[in-house]
């Protein structure tokens, strides 16, 4: 188990084939800034070349992301930082899990949007309160909220400004399952023992578009050409749990 800091912004906490990213400015209620957002892109790129099959993102202290830091940050930087940041965390091979501790506020339900599922304790609300403060979120967030979360919860979000809360999250199917950061990461742990091959390739034409289609099809046919699918027969035959490598 390891554990480092990266520029006091974000932490990294390694258990195995599970990496924890926390956001780490709570004074702020983990509102994203540019630094924050270029370690997030930075910390996941770095637990994947370590080895991580899953990575876990959350908050330190009461709040997941209050959402853009509201000190002057709505500059060209920080939205190229900003929507890298998300857009990359969708294209990334590998799992993520948004372990949603408190309120997921404008850039806060971005960021559990970008992430491939999400766990939600009791104090989680969710909100893109662009009406609110006059601001716009790009189309990739309207229709990744809206397919989430289904349209009638998409509409009172960025029409009507309002905040949805974890138990609403859940009945819309936005949020997959209840409880803390430790739920999250034992079903981070169960995912790990899962066919990497496989969950990249599910994961890509899950977030993917027509532009995706080739690389959908050279992933299909890698997939069947793993040493995964003969482990899996093996184990079959074997009558043991498969020991998948993501080869």
């Amino acid at each position: 188990m390891t554990t480092q800091d990266r520029r006091q912004v974000l932490t990294s906490r390694s258990d195995g084939p599970v990496t924890t990213l926390t956001l780490n400015r709570p004074e702020f209620r983990n509102a994203l800034n540019t630094e924050l957002c270029r370690a997030i892109h930075a910390g996941v790129d770095d637990a994947i070349a370590a080895g991580a099959r899953v990575v876990v993102i959350t908050g330190q202290g009461s709040a997941f992301c209050s959402g853009a830091d509201l000190n002057g940050v709505y500059g060209d930087e920080f939205l190229e930082a900003l929507y890298g940041m998300l857009h990359h965390l969708a294209k990334v091979p590998v799992p993520i899990v948004a372990a949603v501790n408190g309120p997921a506020i404008g850039a806060g339900t971005q960021l559990a949007l970008a992430c491939d599922l999400r766990v939600a304790d009791e104090s989680a609300k969710f909100g893109v309160p662009t009406v609110r403060n006059g601001m716009a979120v790009d189309a990739w967030t309207v229709r990744t909220l809206g397919k989430l979360a289904g349209a009638g919860a998409a509409r009172r979000m960025l029409i009507a400004g309002e905040l949805i809360t974890r138990d609403e999250a859940l009945a819309y199917g936005m949020v997959e399952r209840a409880g803390g950061v430790d739920s999250a990461q034992e079903w981070a742990h169960e995912i790990a023992k899962l066919a990497p091959l496989a969950i990249a390739h599910n994961k890509l034409i899950l977030n993917g578009s027509r532009e995706d289609d080739a690389a959908i099809e050279e992933s299909f046919a890698r997939v069947w050409a793993s040493e995964d699918v003969k482990e899996a027969a093996a184990a079959r035959v074997e009558k043991r749990a498969p020991q998948f490598r993501g080869r």
